[in-house]
């Protein structure tokens, strides 16, 4: 039923572009240039000539190298005022077709911003306010993890699985644990000698191995969580108002 709906008002945008793109035939339409006849009009006896008109625009701006560049107020100034970046919490209350236009927005925002550091750096001068770019990068990225969620969710909802491509966690002959991704074979698998070379499995001998191994990632996060305190000390010292404005937050 929606298929047909579908069919029948794509049948009627047709219709009316026609209708728009063409002219009525009539007696004076013979020799005349840039005239085309419309047989689905019904008063053949009005007929104008269609000259030059275009019904697809990709942009209502039509601007040429210019967009490369920032706006001329901007220019010789040493810094120039910008909004924070877009974060998940504000893009995930967008539509996905609002997403889409956002993250043109920002791909021809970084085209500019990159246009002026490669010109601050031809140059030799500083970029005015080039912290703009890492705003917009991080929005770009943030745009991207908000429709890997959305991606995410409808495949979990249409097939139950996360990931693109269906496939299990497995281990190798080191008991690393990682994600295989399931494959299209030419042969069965009892038939395939390369599949049943490979080994999914490790044997007991290499459970030593695996808990040296995990020993050793807790030992480096705990020597990074311990730099970072004495760091946050060392900083508190230096600074004590700091320190006592962060308390007080807390």
């Amino acid at each position: 039923m929606a298929a047909a709906t579908g069919m029948a008002a794509l049948c009627r945008r047709l219709t009316g572009a026609l209708r728009l793109w063409g002219a009525r035939p009539g007696p004076a339409a013979a020799g005349l240039p840039g005239l085309m006849l419309n047989p689905f009009h019904k008063n053949l006896a009005k007929a104008e000539p269609v000259h030059q008109l275009k019904f697809l625009h990709t942009s209502l701006s039509r601007r040429g190298l210019e967009e490369f560049f920032d706006d001329p107020k901007n220019w010789g100034e040493k810094t120039v005022k910008s909004g924070d970046a877009w974060n998940i919490k504000q893009l995930r209350a967008k539509s996905s077709e609002d997403l889409h236009k956002l993250w043109y927005v920002l791909l021809k925002e970084k085209n500019m911003l990159l246009t002026l550091e490669q010109e601050s750096k031809r140059q030799l001068k500083p970029m005015p306010s080039p912290e703009r770019l890492e705003k917009v990068e991080k929005s770009m990225k943030n745009i991207d993890l908000v429709v890997k969620e959305r991606e995410t969710a409808l495949r979990l909802l249409q097939t139950g699985h996360e990931k693109p491509v269906p496939g299990e966690w497995r281990h190798d002959f080191l008991g690393r644990t990682y994600w295989y991704t399931y494959k299209e074979w030419p042969i069965p698998w009892y038939l395939n000698k390369k599949y049943k070379k490979r080994r999914f499995y490790y044997l007991r001998h290499v459970d030593h191995f695996i808990r040296l191994r995990r020993e050793k990632f807790l030992r480096r996060r705990a020597r990074k969580q311990n730099l970072e305190k004495r760091r946050q000390k060392v900083l508190e010292s230096k600074f004590p108002h700091i320190a006592a404005k962060s308390q007080r937050q807390q």
